[in-house]
């Protein structure tokens, strides 16, 4: 089976850059407190961190029991968090639409 940790980190590593980017971009043009962009955003930057985290200790680990284990934490994070941008960008979409 290959490893899926390697990738893992590198898009949760990019996509916390751009969850960070959204919720820059929200502060600076005052918009966060109308909506829940920032929270989602939010969620979706620990949830990528922590994916970033469990990936890297897949990288990491000696026993292959743990390398499955930390590899499927940060597989679900990731997903969970991906679930998250895709909301934030589903209502950015309607913000712009209306």
């Amino acid at each position: 089976m290959e490893k899926k940790s390697p990738h893992i980190l590198n898009a949760s590593s990019n996509l916390l850059g751009f969850s960070m980017l959204i919720i820059t971009s929200l502060k600076i043009t005052k918009v966060s407190h109308n909506t829940y962009l920032d929270e989602f955003a939010g969620i979706a930057c620990v949830f990528f961190a922590c994916s970033c985290f469990f990936s890297f200790m897949a990288i990491r680990a000696k026993r292959e029991k743990f390398e499955n284990k930390y590899e499927r934490i940060a597989d679900y994070l990731f997903l969970i968090a991906l679930f998250c941008i895709v909301l934030s960008v589903i209502m950015i979409t309607t913000m712009i639409l209306d």
